[in-house]
């Protein structure tokens, strides 16, 4: 029976049930979700899946893709993976959730090797051949899983190519798979990873000057919100998102830092908070390097888009980042400028001047090759992209706060 709210949709004609969900905010991918973020969306594909075989359904994969971040919760939004299950008992998406979950997670936990680059290079995940080989005997012996979901999964897949897939399968009573299933979840709660060094993890508690200008950078960001009321917020360069989470009482945050152990505790940190906070409903961390982002991949470069096909933000915080994209990545800063304006987005900017101790220390580092980093260049760029609304000088005198407006946009006027 056709129900109102389904009277214009000609394809729910004649059909019992029409299920519509709640729009992404901002789609994401595995290669910039931290590492608990990937624990917890194979947790809930897991999760849903012992809910599901119990009840005669199971699912027709096991990928990442099956799911996006709403805030810092994970949720299935691929609803048409459930299925009525075959008879045959296997579980389909065994190997490749092993290979875009389990592998990326292993690596990262057992040899420290950030999981990112290797599956946006590859986008069907690990090989568990190729894991296999990175293993020691010691790993394959006696750390839970990996003989079993590592070595002997991959010898057995060698076995079935060289058959040609032919052979007979065995089919596994529904208690088989979730025994499988529970011995999978035990082994991805066990994993731990902690980041051996991080420059930026603890900069708020190290840095003398970021605490001393914490009150004023607030103050600025709240009026700043206040003024254009965006509904979704990109921090570039979040840290440990306190701009975040004052941008969290408007709308939705995307924020973005190339530290994995940043994102990594910022998650950690939402997770912990109560589920109907604003700050885990609507922060959404991202492990993204401004000067290497994700590009678009996939079948004619759009099976998936990069970062700004996908997201488009009302307000961007670019709080104490310029001298690192000029002076860490080597980006001129006109382009820099230009990339924010590109953005069409009011930009809440600070910036950084070459008196500031934190350029001194950077520049002890290297030769200073940085000519176009100075205030003179800086009003110059911003004049021919932006109107400035308000300037603040820090205490201190060497860092100063923007608020930017776009030429050809009105947002927030």
């Amino acid at each position: 029976q056709e129900s109102a709210d389904c009277q214009g949709w000609a394809s729910a004609r004649g059909y019992a049930l029409v299920l519509q969900h709640e729009r992404v905010p901002a789609v994401s991918w595995p290669w910039v979700w931290s590492f608990s973020m990937l624990r917890d969306a194979a947790l809930l594909q897991l999760s849903l899946l012992q809910q599901a075989l119990p009840a005669g359904f199971d699912m027709a994969d096991a990928t990442p893709f099956n799911f996006q971040f709403r805030g810092a919760n994970p949720q299935l939004i691929d609803v048409g993976s459930l299925r009525l299950r075959h008879e045959q008992g296997i579980w389909e998406g065994y190997r490749q959730f092993c290979e875009q979950f389990l592998a990326p997670l292993l690596l990262q936990s057992w040899k420290q090797v950030d999981f990112q680059p290797w599956l946006r290079g590859r986008m069907s995940g690990i090989p568990l051949r190729q894991l296999s080989g990175l293993l020691s005997w010691r790993d394959l012996l006696f750390r839970r899983g990996a003989f079993t979901h590592i070595w002997l999964h991959s010898r057995m897949a060698a076995v079935m190519r060289h058959r040609g897939g032919g052979g007979a399968t065995a089919a596994l009573s529904t208690q088989m798979i979730l025994n499988n299933l529970q011995g999978l979840s035990t082994l991805l709660q066990s994993l731990k990873w902690t980041a051996v060094d991080s420059e930026w993890r603890d900069y708020y508690e190290t840095a003398e000057h970021a605490s001393a200008h914490e009150a004023e950078k607030s103050r600025f960001v709240r009026a700043a919100c206040e003024r254009v009321q965006p509904q979704l917020t990109w921090d570039l360069g979040c840290n440990q998102g306190r701009f975040s989470r004052i941008a969290a009482e408007w709308g939705r945050v995307l924020a973005l830092d190339a530290d994995h152990a940043v994102i990594e505790r910022l998650y950690c940190s939402l997770t912990g908070e109560a589920s109907d906070s604003l700050s885990r409903q609507r922060i959404t961390p991202l492990v993204c390097n401004l000067a290497d982002p994700s590009p678009a991949q996939g079948w004619r470069l759009s099976e998936r888009g990069s970062l700004e096909s996908r997201s488009r933000p009302q307000l961007v915080l670019c709080l104490a980042l310029i001298h690192h994209l000029v002076m860490g990545s080597g980006l001129l800063l006109e382009d820099v400028i230009s990339w924010l304006a590109s953005l069409q987005a009011p930009v809440v900017l600070e910036w950084v001047e070459r008196t500031d101790p934190i350029i001194r220390n950077m520049l002890q580092q290297r030769r200073d090759v940085f000519t176009d980093y100075c205030d003179e260049r800086l009003q110059a760029a911003v004049g021919r992209h932006f109107r400035t609304v308000t300037e603040q000088r820090l205490s201190g005198g060497s860092r100063t706060l923007l608020l930017l407006l776009p030429l050809d946009s009105q947002g927030g006027t």
